[in-house]
């Protein structure tokens, strides 16, 4: 009598929420650790390691117990154009800047779905260059160029 898995979609996300965990807990085990007062560059990754691993366990565990729809297959080109954008904005951000590698990432990511409104597509745009340039250039001071000049 073996282990039946109910939802394996949950067991498999509980999987790679381990894996990651164990990946965190692992790249800083050489950083000193500190303590709970004086937080060493070790301490934040070790303790969010362990709440991934505690995370994946409880997903992964609950798939043993509660049913839900099975794995259907996987839509490949949101998934190539995604990640096609994520390249092109790190190719683009140095030599275009911040401002136009974003457009680049937006426009190629929204070439992903099925549905493609100019005006959503602008709109979302406007939002996250406003949020990347506030935040990443004036917030923490990255010496990132805002336009290609």
């Amino acid at each position: 009598m073996g282990i039946k898995i109910r939802s394996p979609k949950d067991f498999y996300s509980g999987l790679v929420f381990i894996l990651f965990g164990v990946l965190a807990i692992a790249l800083s085990r050489d950083y000193p650790m500190g303590s709970a007062m004086r937080m060493g560059p070790g301490y934040f990754p070790s303790i969010l390691g362990g709440l991934l691993i505690l995370l994946g366990f409880v997903i992964a565990g609950r798939a043993l117990f509660v049913g839900a729809e099975g794995i259907k297959g996987g839509a490949v080109r949101p998934l190539l154009m995604v990640l096609g954008a994520v390249v092109a904005f790190a190719f683009m951000v140095q030599p275009l800047g911040l401002v136009l590698a974003t457009l680049a990432l937006v426009v190629i990511s929204c070439l992903g779905g099925l549905e493609f409104h100019v005006y959503e597509v602008g709109l979302l745009y406007l939002l996250l260059t406003a949020l990347a340039v506030g935040l990443f250039i004036y917030g923490v001071g990255l010496p990132i160029k805002v336009w290609p000049v």
